[in-house]
């Protein structure tokens, strides 16, 4: 195992610690204000119809070169990752459009 491997899994745990932090600290400070978790709620679900859109449009096409050894990838992965691709950039074009949107109400107040 080389320093390579090591990062990774350091890298790996890390995200995960990140991951938990995200969601359990804003769960403890929200027990004072119970109604900010229906909007959490909602913005959560909004999150998974927007993949869920964008798993249901991506293909699960394979290339053979990437279906060989080295990568393994299956149509259910590629399927997935076409799915997380599709909803990154709808997130993006979304966030664009909210700017630009709240820079004209900006500028016209």
């Amino acid at each position: 195992m080389d320093s390579i491997d090591i990062f990774l899994y350091v890298a790996d745990i890390l995200v995960i610690a990140g991951v938990i932090f995200a969601v359990v600290l804003p769960l403890i400070k929200s027990l004072d204000n119970p109604g900010s978790l229906l909007k959490t709620g909602v913005g959560v679900v909004a999150l998974l119809v927007i993949f869920f859109i964008a798993y249901s449009m991506s293909g699960d096409e394979v290339a053979a070169k990437y279906a060989a050894d080295p990568f393994n990838l299956t149509p259910g992965m590629s399927k997935f990752v076409g799915g997380t691709l599709l909803t990154t950039y709808a997130l993006f074009i979304i966030a664009i459009i909210g700017i630009v949107i709240t820079e004209i109400n900006k500028a016209i107040k």
